[in-house]
């Protein structure tokens, strides 16, 4: 194997540096994540990418429920969202909303069937929220803090796209070595930190 570059689910690799064992384990949390949002998707025989729309339609503001903005959240193409969206509308999952803001764009929501699976899918989370509960609450904040920097790396570098967390946030700054926003006008413990805010606006 000869010239191949490292990688961390090489064992030897592995088991001698902790990145490694951190970023392999994250890779088993995802795979968790795709076998629950898959068992979702196979009752409602819908795809894992349209129970992850009617989700994200049950909890954002309206602005957010257009194609585009769906497809720059899910990084995938606005195509790839186009065609899960037409499924929805067909099976009376989704309606349009025309925009008089903008006759070439169209908001979605969700119907009254649409808004009942989602709250129903909605809750595979739990399986993944009941054993963080078991944790210190230090275990906690020191979780938190680390998987929210990871993230604000990881958009900084283009790998994930919109982020609507503190650090990413014109609300957000330090002060004395302490997290602050703006517009609550107050401190923010670790625990305090969103990672997605519905008032969240992109600092440039």
């Amino acid at each position: 194997m000869e010239g191949m570059k490292s990688s961390s689910f090489d064992l030897q690799k592995q088991n001698q540096k902790i990145e490694s064992k951190i970023v392999v384990a994250l890779e088993r949390i995802s795979e968790a994540f795709r076998v629950l949002l898959w068992n979702e998707s196979k009752e409602n025989s819908l795809s894992p990418i349209q129970i992850q729309i009617l989700i994200f339609l049950l909890f954002h503001s309206r602005e957010k429920c257009k194609v585009s903005y769906l497809a720059r959240e899910f990084n995938v193409t606005k195509a790839t969202i186009s065609d899960s969206v037409r499924v929805l509308l067909t099976k009376k999952l989704l309606e349009k909303e025309e925009d008089v803001a903008d006759t070439r764009s169209f908001n979605i929501s969700l119907t009254t069937e649409g808004k009942e699976i989602a709250e129903k899918a909605a809750s595979f989370s739990l399986s993944m929220e009941s054993p963080i509960e078991k944790f210190t609450t230090e275990q906690k904040e020191v979780m938190l803090s680390g998987l929210l920097k990871l993230i604000f790396d990881l958009n900084k570098s283009g790998i994930i796209t919109i982020q609507r967390m503190c650090f990413t946030c014109s609300y957000y700054q330090v002060e004395s070595g302490s997290h602050y926003c703006k517009l609550l006008q107050s401190k923010l413990a670790e625990n305090e930190l969103r990672i997605d805010c519905p008032e969240h606006e992109m600092s440039h």
